[in-house]
């Protein structure tokens, strides 16, 4: 029996790990694929975007948008203008809908061109996509939405008022069938290649912030956020 973690924040406890379903094991590379809980969620807080698919019309749709992660739960932001949020409304029962974050950590290179890759990491969540109309949870989904992007900034923002929430839609997603899949390590090159003369190796990807520049109408006693110095 999977250790427990500790309560969510419905009071509920939870698994160490997703349960794997028939949506979530791939059918390729499943010696990749892991349903740990913890790295689920390290790979969507290191992420501020997301896309999110869908089927409208009969045909496939993804978009990205930006998402926030309380405990067991997603926010997906939007404007009440989207189709796809208006369809996720009171009347449904939800939006059926595919929400996946890939990180690219390296770009992995061969020796011969079939073996070059990618070192990732990613999350695939299925599931039913709810809109929030509680203006409690809005506020608070919002506020973590903003943070996932840059940490600490909604507390040193204007809140939303009435008018930019009447525009603003946001749905949730419960993290259930999850699932993350990750590479790691050089290339894969055949035996037989190994002494043909071209490098190989994998090319580091990394993500930071660079200086901050600061908006030409910004009074310049304003001074730059410490959360906004170069990492």
């Amino acid at each position: 029996m999977p250790e427990t973690a500790p309560p969510t924040g419905d009071g509920q406890e939870t698994t160490a790990s997703y349960t794997p379903t028939a949506r979530t094991v791939p059918t390729r590379g499943r010696a990749r694929a892991s349903y740990d809980r913890e790295l689920v969620h390290s790979v969507l807080d290191e992420a501020c975007v997301c896309h999110l698919g869908f089927v409208r019309d009969g045909a496939p749709v993804v978009l990205p948008t930006l998402f926030g992660r309380i405990g067991e739960r997603l926010y997906v932001h939007g404007s009440t203008g989207s189709r796809p949020l208006r369809e996720a409304g009171a009347d449904t029962p939800g939006l059926p809908v595919c929400l996946t974050v890939t990180h690219v950590d390296g770009l992995v290179l061969a020796r011969s061109a079939f073996h070059h890759s990618v070192n990732y990491r990613c999350v695939v969540v299925h599931g039913t996509a709810l809109p929030v109309t509680d203006p409690e949870e809005r506020r608070v989904a919002l506020d973590a939405i903003v943070d996932q992007a840059v940490p600490g900034r909604s507390r040193d923002s204007r809140p939303a008022d009435a008018k930019e929430l009447a525009a603003t839609a946001v749905v949730r997603l419960d993290l259930e069938e999850v699932s993350a899949k990750v590479r790691t390590g050089g290339p894969g090159d055949e035996p037989s290649d190994l002494s043909l003369p071209y490098w190989a190796g994998v090319l580091p990807l990394t993500r930071g912030y660079g200086a901050p520049v600061p908006s030409d109408d910004l009074d310049p006693a304003v001074p730059v956020p410490d959360y906004l110095a170069p990492r």
